[in-house]
């Protein structure tokens, strides 16, 4: 019998007394069995990371960038398995999963060079009234303390190092809670971190089931909770720690507007191909996945052809499949899921133009449209390769379907007009604005978050910097300015 996979406690490994396994969504096959931390473990991780903090506030920039770069350096040598071990637990096509490895070195990278500029500080004279002659003050920004990361089943590694990234490069302990479906990759993660010399403390990678994260998320030894994930859980985080610097992420309903300067075939052809790409990339549990398509009246018949060509093009299969671009949901409860919301929309009067057919995990990418307003799949997250596409008379009703909606992560915007794409970042309750293509474009450097039920706070490298921590000013006296 294979031994079960270690977890990481305050930098070291560890098992506990119970195991879970992980399988794979396409063929059933177990992947990995994981070892559970008891609660003396996780309280052992908690007591670690609050006992180091000051001292990982303290480590000389020098010490975080090494452990950074050096992460960064050893997911590039082992990307080719580490992508093979996302596909597996994910069900992500290893196209996709590669990609993934890519950004999350982006990521360690990115902090890597945010950790050597970060808090130089920022002088201010005070002598600009009386009562501040010969004084200066200086701000500077110091960790807020531990953190508590909780990441999403959909971009195992690369959400959890937006979690532990930026954590390093300010010197902020943190504890990563990896969804349980996928644990697995974070775990390698922190294989690669023991080969750093960060302090023993300033890091652990626990695999505690959701069912005692309640008291994980109260504990007042971790005040800042970064969780990206479904807005039931987020909201429920939020409410039940007020006091506590919570940041969300959770998810939207992705639009896609095609104006009516997007004419050309070319232009339709590339709106259509990119629209088939990202409503079912990751089988379409992406949070910026493309869910609804918003054409002009004026060249909504001539694009909803190509449209649903393009989505028939996708080639469903075997994740670990180069040829792959769509495979399997994250489990077969998920596709069921799916379903449901498809079923429910055809039921009340939408017209289903391709897919609508589940095997297993595996749900065919679908496209719909004539949706009724209200039905689940019109006001919800999908999470999963499903498209729906309407008609618009203009822009600005165009922009108004947009807003009509709870979320507001990022929408795309076809245009070719600098005014209008101003009018959109103006406009639209997102936020993101992606003009010339589909909401699916994040680089890792920029702020990434949204309006509404999508959340709060921001992340991307020094965004979530800059909410691990905060502004502590140090006033000189006695100067002569």
């Amino acid at each position: 019998m294979t031994a079960p996979i270690a977890f990481w406690l305050a930098g070291r490994e560890a098992t506990g007394e119970e195991t879970f396994d992980v399988t794979n969504s396409w063929d059933g096959r177990l992947v990995g069995t994981v070892s559970v931390p008891t609660e003396a473990q996780v309280e052992e991780a908690v007591a670690a990371a609050h006992a180091v903090r000051e001292e990982f506030a303290a480590t000389p920039a020098h010490v975080r960038t090494a452990a950074l770069d050096h992460v960064a350096k050893r997911l590039t040598e082992r990307t080719e398995e580490i992508a093979q071990l996302i596909s597996a637990e994910n069900g992500k096509p290893i196209k996709w999963a590669r990609g993934e490895v890519g950004r999350a070195v982006s990521v360690f990278r990115w902090a890597a060079e945010e950790a050597r500029r970060f808090n130089a500080g920022e002088a201010q004279r005070l002598d600009t009234d009386a009562g501040g002659t010969g004084r200066l003050a200086l701000t500077r920004r110091v960790p807020r303390g531990t953190v508590l990361g909780i990441a999403p089943f959909n971009f195992p590694l690369n959400l959890s190092a937006h979690k532990v990234a930026p954590a390093i490069a300010v010197g902020a302990p943190i504890i990563l809670k990896p969804a349980p479906a996928t644990p697995i990759s974070s775990l390698v993660l922190g294989e690669i971190l023991a080969e750093t010399d960060l302090p023993a403390g300033s890091w652990s990678v626990l695999p505690v089931p959701n069912d005692r994260m309640p008291a994980l998320v109260k504990d007042e030894r971790l005040p800042v909770i970064s969780f990206t994930g479904s807005g039931p859980v987020g909201w429920s985080i939020l409410d039940s720690v007020p006091r506590k610097h919570v940041t969300l992420e959770l998810g939207g309903n992705g639009a896609a507007v095609v104006l009516a300067d997007w004419s050309s075939e070319a232009d339709l052809d590339w709106a259509a191909q990119r629209v088939a790409t990202f409503s079912n990339y990751q089988g379409g549990q992406s949070c910026i996945s493309v869910q609804r398509v918003i054409a002009d009246a004026s060249l909504y018949e001539r694009l909803l052809p190509k449209v649903v060509a393009a989505v028939e093009a996708q080639v469903t299969g075997d994740p670990s499949d180069a040829s792959t671009d769509v495979g399997p949901l994250v489990s077969e409860d998920a596709a069921k899921r799916v379903e449901s919301w498809v079923d429910e929309a055809v039921a009340a009067g939408a017209t289903l133009l391709t897919g609508g057919k589940r095997d297993g995990a595996t749900y065919a990418p679908t496209v719909l449209a004539d949706v009724p307003a209200g039905v689940t799949i019109a006001c919800e997250e999908v999470f999963g390769p499903v498209l729906t596409i309407s008609k618009a008379e203009g822009e600005t009703a165009a922009f108004a379907a947009v807003n009509d909606s709870p979320y507001g992560l990022q929408a795309g915007v076809f245009t070719h007009d600098l005014q209008t794409a101003f009018r959109a970042h103006r406009a639209l309750e997102v936020g993101g604005v992606v003009i010339g293509d589909v909401p699916s474009y994040r680089a890792d450097q920029m702020p990434y978050g949204g309006a509404k039920q999508s959340g709060v706070g921001r992340e991307g490298v020094r965004y979530a910097m800059d909410d691990y921590t905060y502004e502590r000013v140090l006033v000189l006296t006695g100067l002569d300015l």
